[in-house]
Parts: structure tokens; sequence; C-alpha cells
């Protein structure tokens, strides 16, 4: 008598070949909105990867317990350090690229480009995602 099962891939071929026919999920979640910080209605497909895109960069990596350690952005703990321009605007394009790229909806980040104003951070992300060219602009 064997203490392991036998090597049966029929199985795992049944579940993978299932797995990659699966119908697309629908990507509703409810709209959130930034500026008055209210939650209302729903939003689905292109305004959906905006918003989690712009909620990914807001939120502080590691930080929350409710998200796991994929879920938000660096950009934070680099904020207020003494640390010179040229690295701070060679590391946020980075970082939120890291911050985004995890969603199964993004193809690629094709371009982060980061605008400094005094204390404001101008952050716009272009992405080539399932749903087409996405361009979502965020400030911090």
């Amino acid at each position: 008598m064997a203490l392991t099962p036998e090597n049966d891939t029929e199985v795992l071929d049944t579940f993978l070949e299932a797995e990659l026919n699966a119908p697309d999920e629908p990507s509703k979640t409810f709209r959130i909105d930034f500026n008055q910080y209210r939650v209302g209605n729903m939003t689905d497909r292109k305004e959906a990867l905006k918003q989690y895109i712009t909620k990914a960069i807001l939120t502080r990596r590691s930080y929350y317990r409710i998200y796991n350690d994929y879920y938000g952005c660096e950009l934070w703990e680099l904020l207020g350090q003494d640390v010179t321009d040229a690295f701070i605007d060679a590391e946020i394009p980075r970082m939120v690229r890291e911050a985004i790229e995890y969603d199964d909806r993004i193809l690629s980040v094709t371009d982060v480009s980061v605008t400094r104003n005094g204390d404001a951070i101008f952050i716009v992300v272009n992405v080539d995602s399932i749903y087409g060219e996405v361009e979502t602009e965020v400030t911090i």
C-alpha cells in the first residue's frame, strides 16, 4: 500500500482545460467617488479598472490588514524622506508599476508619467488592458 497517491495527470489536465475555457468574470464593483468620499451605484469594465488603479496607488502597501501584501503602493514610504529629487523621479514610476501590475485585467503598463508641484504629485498611468487602452490620473 502506497502512502502517496498515484501520479494521475488526467484530473489536473481536465481542471486546467476548464480554467482556460472559463468565461470572463464580471468586474463589477461599487463606484467610489474619491472627491466626495462616497460609495454608490456600480461600475464595470474600464471604469472599474481605472478605479482599481487609483485605489491601489492611494492605498499604503502592507499597512491595512484587510489587504494582502501585494495590494497597495510603497510610495508612502518614500514621501517625506531625505532623498534627492532625481531618486524620487526614478522611484515613483517603478513603485506605481509594482502597485498595479498584479491585476489580471492589466496586460502591461505602457507609461507612467509623474509631475510634481510643491507637495502635490500628479501621476498619469497608461495601461494596456483586456478592455483596451486605459488612462488614469491620480493626485497625491
